[in-house]
């Protein structure tokens, strides 16, 4: 099929490639020159594994292009994603006039034969409505508007795009239907289903899904607030629980909240549909409340162990993007707990394999913040140890290493990447959530 992709960010750009690797002919269309040249070039934007090798062998037998121009994409399409950027306004909703603005000015430029127009982006309910709208007023060709949510997993995008769990379609006529079935075709079967809906229930999906998910990690985090209190252990706790099929494994690990893009940005859009609608969304308000608190806590650990003095002490960080496999670092608890210590008058070296770039740009001119790009770097003329990104490399440390050049043993470990009895045999002293602290011990 032909197909044009609109929007190259992360998920247009994984959804072009995933697409051209099934057989399809792909037209990515951008604004910014100079990412359209550099991916022209073959060079990926975004830190995502398997894409870049997706991206540069479907250039090669062609089936992969980028441009600048809208009506050069779109020329001859069957289908056309809308994967555009819809960013949260100060009242938590999205930001539509970029989807709205592209959409206004495909009525110029659809192509002559019957084509359908897909919102990638996480829009709210009602979007494919005023989308068919913006389109219809200039259009002079037969069209229609579906609502396709994606459900990629940062760091794991182009495996979920190619064996989804699922595939939610909101279609309003039979032809749209079949085109979609055509295009899933290669990537759906009983067991990953195609789920046909109309436009506002799929709309609603990724909302519903990814406020679930917060929600679920909200829990976690509010039971190994019990556990630290009690005398309980949150990762046995965890393990007791996630064992029950009704409740599962996944999204059950405590830790200092979730960012990146979909998540606090998802919520909040839900939260403000909810208020137009005259619904207070209890669970939804205490879920993000959590999240915001929890972010916190691994710096009110660390000010307690240090008496509240801080300030003119440097601290080694590890982890930057708010999770790992990516360089992602939209939200990332690891700013929030990097702004928290210069407050307090601290210094903070940091290191991550991949978004160090990312968080030396956010920071330029901020000599309190230095990037390295080696993990024990960090550690030099650092008093602790912050962790808050479990980055497999963290977890294979060499816990010598670390202690060290640490001035103090001393590590908060966010993602409780370590084990409390490891660290009390290494002589650390060691914080993490939900787990009982291993008091310091003097240095012989």
């Amino acid at each position: 099929m032909k197909v044009a992709i609109v929007g190259t960010g992360y998920v247009g750009l994984v959804t072009g490639c995933c697409l051209a690797e099934a057989g399809n002919q792909v037209v990515c269309v951008d604004t910014n020159e100079q990412k359209v040249a550099d991916m022209t070039a073959g060079i990926v934007p975004i830190y995502e594994p398997g894409l870049e090798e997706l991206m540069k062998r479907n250039q090669k037998h062609g089936r992969l292009t980028f441009t600048t121009s809208l009506a050069e994409g779109v020329a001859d399409s069957e289908v056309i994603f809308l994967a555009l950027p819809t960013p949260p306004m100060e009242d938590g909703s999205a930001d539509l006039s970029a989807v709205l603005s592209v959409a206004a000015a495909l009525g110029d430029c659809l192509p002559a034969n019957y084509c359908v127009v897909i919102d990638k982006s996480t829009v709210p309910v009602g979007t494919a409505e005023a989308v068919r709208e913006a389109i219809a007023a200039k259009a002079s060709t037969s069209f229609d508007v579906v609502s396709n949510p994606e459900f990629l997993r940062e760091g794991h995008a182009v495996e979920d795009f190619m064996q989804p769990e699922r595939v939610v379609v909101g279609i309003s006529s039979p032809e749209a239907e079949a085109v979609m079935r055509k295009l899933y075709e290669p990537f759906v079967d009983d067991d990953r289903p195609l789920y046909v809906t109309d436009p506002r229930t799929a709309e609603l999906a990724k909302y519903a899904a990814n406020t679930f998910l917060v929600t679920k990690i909200s829990f976690m985090n509010e039971m190994a607030q019990l556990c630290e209190r009690m005398g309980a252990d949150v990762d046995m706790l965890r393990q007791a629980i996630g064992s029950d099929s009704r409740i599962g494994h996944k999204f059950l690990y405590p830790g200092i909240g979730c960012g990146g893009s979909c998540f606090p940005k998802d919520v909040r859009a839900l939260k403000h549909m909810s208020e137009e609608h005259d619904y207070e969304f209890k669970l939804l308000a205490a879920a993000m409340t959590i999240n915001d608190q929890q972010q916190n806590v691994l710096v009110e650990k660390l000010l307690k162990h240090f008496d509240g003095e801080i300030s003119g002490l440097t601290f080694a960080l590890w982890g930057l993007a708010f999770k790992p496999n990516t360089d992602d670092i939209r939200e990332a608890p690891a700013l929030v707990i990097i702004d928290r210590l210069l407050e307090k008058g601290a210094k903070v070296i940091a290191y991550d394999p991949e978004a160090g770039d990312n968080v030396r740009a956010h920071y330029e001119g901020n000599n309190s913040v230095k990037i390295v790009d080696d993990k024990y770097d960090a550690l030099d003329e650092a008093v602790a140890l912050l962790i808050a990104t479990e980055w497999p490399e963290f977890i294979a440390a060499d816990l010598g290493l670390i202690a060290k050049p640490l001035k103090q043993p001393v590590v908060f470990d966010g993602r409780n990447v370590f084990q409390p009895d490891v660290m009390r045999k290494a002589g650390f002293a060691y914080y993490s959530i939900g787990r009982q602290p291993v008091p310091a011990k003097m240095r012989t």
